[in-house]
């Protein structure tokens, strides 16, 4: 039997693949030509081979800005992951204001990143914020171990109270911990969503078995939701090596001491402040391998994921 080959499907996905040309296939490509030139802002530039490679691993600022990266992807993914798992078997529990609920915990995915970073510097100011009020309400109790003058922190970092997002030694956690609790409503409705889809004659089962709340959990939910938490992992992993708003406005440029100077916010440095297109499009192109990679090999545990 002859297909009929019809137009309009293709019609009607044109506008969308002209803007995905234009403003994704093409810069990506432009980059990828880049990288091998010495190339300013005013767009032309000299063929120089591999040097901006060469620099590049020569660079001390990058291989900080890489590790920083990394140590924020370790923060950020697995909390990504088990807080939002958390919260979404709580949610499904819930009999009454169910929808309320869900719309409180998906309010902060929808709220401007950049409103939430400001808000997220407040929050952790040193003098003023709520983050060292919270904690001076425990310093002021009998045993006063958060204590400004002899609390935890005195002895860890040699202060009183913690400046989260000023300090070198918190600045990080601190931008890891308004990712992570940005992310937490929409990984926390997708949870909500696999863990609906499990029949109730499996807990049932369980039940009859003998079988406990954490043996049903560790057998059947997570099995069961390993579709939800492999698609939350590649992600979640992509969007926080991606990171760059929140270094931009709660911090003062990557720093202290570039502490917070994540690999994305080291490209825009070296491309729209040092204007060296060509140096900052070979840095992309080694991001672009590295998530490449990633998520090859994340690929290949999805011979585990149950569907």
């Amino acid at each position: 039997m002859k297909t009929q080959w019809k137009i309009s499907p293709y019609l009607y996905i044109l506008p969308a693949f002209v803007l995905l040309f234009l403003f994704r296939m093409i810069p990506v490509a432009m980059s990828l030509v880049i990288g091998f030139f010495e190339w300013g802002i005013t767009g032309s530039g000299t063929f120089i081979g591999l040097k901006n490679y060469i620099a590049m691993f020569k660079d001390e600022v990058f291989w900080k800005s890489l590790s920083n990266t990394v140590w924020f992807v370790l923060m950020v993914v697995p909390t990504s992951i088990l807080l939002p798992l958390f919260f979404a078997n709580l949610l499904n529990q819930i009999t009454k204001l169910k929808s309320l609920f869900r719309m409180m915990y998906f309010l902060p995915y929808v709220t401007s990143l950049v409103a939430v970073s400001i808000v997220w510097k407040i929050i952790f100011s040193e003098q003023a914020g709520l983050a060292n009020h919270f904690l001076s309400l425990f310093g002021a109790a009998p045993l006063g171990w958060l204590s400004e003058s002899t609390g935890i922190f005195k002895l860890i970092f040699g202060s009183g109270w913690p400046d989260w997002a000023g300090g070198p030694s918190l600045a990080l956690c601190s931008i890891a911990i308004m990712t992570a609790w940005k992310s937490l409503g929409y990984n926390t409705i997708l949870y909500l969503a696999g863990l609906q889809n499990i029949s109730k004659d499996y807990y049932e089962a369980a039940d009859i078995d003998g079988a406990s709340k954490l043996r049903q959990f560790w057998n059947i939910t997570l099995p069961l939701v390993s579709s939800t938490t492999f698609y939350v992992l590649i992600m979640t992993t992509i969007s926080s090596f991606q990171a760059f708003s929140q270094v931009y406005l709660m911090t003062d440029k990557g720093g202290p001491l570039n502490s917070t100077k994540l690999i994305v916010y080291y490209i825009y440095e070296r491309g729209f402040d040092a204007l060296d297109m060509g140096y900052a499009s070979a840095v992309a192109l080694f991001l672009f391998v590295i998530l490449l990679i990633l998520t090859l090999i994340q690929m290949r545990g999805e011979k585990k994921v149950f569907y």
